[in-house]
């Protein structure tokens, strides 16, 4: 089975086959956020420091940072980014940026194995960005779509992910260091989005012996209660062999599917975690005493 490392300079995730899934937290990206955009490009980090901070409380395992704000200096924001949230937390991060200029200065500055998103199948960006991933020892997330788009046939994603597995090969980067993003389309405008993604996910598995992940939230876009329909598909998306996603981790639904997924794929040893999270607590008698429980209490008192 197989398994990708990812670390920082104290602790590491593993993403894999047989084990927890993964959340990556999304929340550090000015993308849609003006109001973080507008503080990062003016060298106002306490909205990342907080978001870090709520991340981690609701069970990230890793953050995702990004600094794409148009018309800013973004290699220079994104490594500052990536030394404040390392100075913060020992989770590893996700360097995410579509300028190759940043990528390299979020991972000359990364202390551990970050996992860079992304790579898609154009030869501009597998030969861009390829060399940096094996130059700095990191994992990559692979995104589904070359030159020619992103196909509505699932056969010719996975034809895609394959020749970036094969090209990463031959820069020295082992499948294991290969994430794939089979694509998720938001399923009010794509009504098979859904079992696309599953489909390939199965695939993906089963033939490149490949890690995946995700957006997650792109699938509801334009739906009303997304964080149902992304709940959904979260449960489904593990059952078919996704081992990891970029989503909220704030969103309770979410990470609920999540974990459920998790105890039924017998990912959740003896369903600890889940106990851990939802047990309630035993109940406090009147003299601060735990008691024994509300329904021990009322056969203690019929046999009185």
């Amino acid at each position: 089975m197989t398994d990708t490392v990812i670390s920082s300079h104290k602790k590491e995730v593993v993403i894999g086959f047989e084990r927890p899934f993964v959340v990556i937290g999304e929340r550090i990206n000015p993308t849609g956020r003006k109001q973080l955009a507008a503080e990062m490009a003016a060298g106002d980090f306490s909205r990342v420091v907080k978001d870090v901070e709520d991340q981690l409380a609701h069970g990230a395992h890793m953050l995702d940072v990004n600094a794409g704000i148009p018309l800013a200096d973004e290699p220079a924001i994104l490594a500052q980014t990536v030394e404040l949230v390392q100075s913060l937390t020992d989770v590893p991060l996700c360097i995410d940026s579509s300028v190759i200029k940043a990528l390299e200065a979020g991972l000359a500055v990364y202390k551990g194995k970050a996992l860079v998103n992304s790579v898609t199948g154009e030869d501009e960006s597998l030969e861009a960005v390829l060399p940096l991933v094996k130059k700095y020892g990191a994992a990559v997330v692979a995104i589904s779509n070359d030159e020619t788009g992103i196909s509505h046939d699932p056969d010719v994603r996975f034809a895609v992910a394959k020749k970036i597995v094969e090209r990463a090969a031959d820069h020295g980067i082992p499948a294991c260091d290969v994430v794939v993003d089979p694509l998720v389309m938001p399923i009010g405008a794509v009504n098979s989005a859904g079992r696309q993604v599953f489909a390939l996910c199965h695939r993906l598995q089963q033939e490149l012996k490949v890690n995946t992940t995700c957006g997650a939230s792109n699938v509801s876009f334009g739906l009303p209660n997304r964080n149902g329909i992304n709940a959904a598909f979260m449960s489904m998306a593990i059952a078919s062999g996704m081992t990891s996603a970029i989503t909220n981790p704030l969103h309770t639904e979410i990470m609920t599917a999540i974990m459920g997924a998790d105890v039924m794929l017998g990912h959740d040893p003896d369903c600890m975690r889940w106990i851990q999270k939802f047990r309630e607590p035993p109940a406090v008698g009147a003299d601060g005493a735990e008691g024994r429980g509300r329904r021990q209490t009322r056969r203690r008192r019929a046999v009185t």
